[in-house]
């Protein structure tokens, strides 16, 4: 089991891996951390206790466990497997923990590259967003190996209010395509009906409030319905990423046999939104292709 003596590394200090970070730091973790722009390091090491590393590699000597938090496939396979990565210095028996959103098939391979190692890969995909992250409340689904799991959980937790194992080696990151999925319906859902209830001429924000209460209600209904209507899209995850993770859903898709039309329906109602310069809107700005007012 690791505890506060354990050594703690961080790479990727973006809008989610920056908070999760501080969190092990105030949770009395000895963090070092590394993000491929030095000044958001320095700007962490700041904020917070703990030192910062030049490459992923110098990172990961001596380090218990190191967390990911990057953009895509590619840069997780720099940040592990190039030729900086940290790969390359992790010691026998030590634990890699990636929270990005990547495919399946990267957490698999990365999974035996460090099997082979002599060290240990979980893929744990994050789920609550920006605000999830700051308040420490994120939900995290892991693929891996059970015993590591258990041994892992207790530190993955200064960050998350539930945190599960669901199956081998890529199994955390087929979950969250599940999530995403479920969030393009329901966002493209919401958006229909509040585009319909202000042709109505509706009190939409009132509207929301009655229809909360009953078998319409979500997540993204009580944190992004009056958003939508004070047409405010600066709330975190942006499009771009959502763009990125359908990606993820569509291709895997292709492979498994799932029939997905919503989700290719509502990747290309995001493409608009990118037409329109929606790129860092959150996921909310859907919306926008229906009422042509921004």
């Amino acid at each position: 089991m690791y505890d506060k003596n354990s050594k703690i590394g961080f790479i990727g200090l973006g809008t989610m891996g920056y908070p999760m970070a501080g969190h092990l730091a105030q949770q009395g973790y000895q963090v070092s951390v590394y993000n491929r722009t030095p000044a958001k390091a320095t700007q962490w090491q700041a904020q917070y206790s703990g030192t910062s590393a030049k490459t992923p590699a110098e990172l990961a000597q001596g380090m218990d466990i190191v967390f990911s938090c990057v953009g895509n496939d590619n840069d997780l396979r720099a940040v592990t497997i190039g030729e900086q990565g940290a790969f390359h210095t992790l010691a026998p028996h030590a634990v890699f923990i990636d929270h990005s959103t990547t495919s399946a098939d990267i957490a698999r391979e990365l999974f035996s590259i460090a099997q082979a190692k002599g060290f240990h890969f979980l893929d744990a995909p994050v789920s609550g967003g920006q605000s999830g992250a700051e308040k420490g409340i994120l939900t995290v689904m892991v693929g891996g190996e059970a015993e590591i799991f258990a041994q892992v959980q207790p530190v993955i937790s200064a960050y998350a209010k539930a945190v599960t194992l669901m199956g081998n080696a890529g199994m955390g990151q087929l979950t969250k395509m599940v999530n995403q999925i479920c969030i393009a319906g329901l966002l493209q859902g919401l958006s229909e009906a509040v585009h319909f209830g202000e042709q109505a001429g509706l009190d939409m924000k009132l509207v929301l409030d009655v229809i909360s209460k009953g078998a319409a209600q979500s997540w993204q209904m009580e944190n992004r319905g009056k958003t939508m209507v004070d047409k405010a899209f600066n709330f975190g995850f942006a499009v771009d990423w959502m763009r990125k993770d359908l990606g993820l859903c569509l291709t895997e898709a292709r492979q498994n046999g799932a029939t997905l039309p919503i989700t290719a329906l509502v990747d290309q109602f995001y493409a608009d939104v990118q037409d329109k310069g929606g790129n860092r809107w959150d996921t909310s700005s859907l919306i926008t292709r229906l009422t042509r007012k921004i």
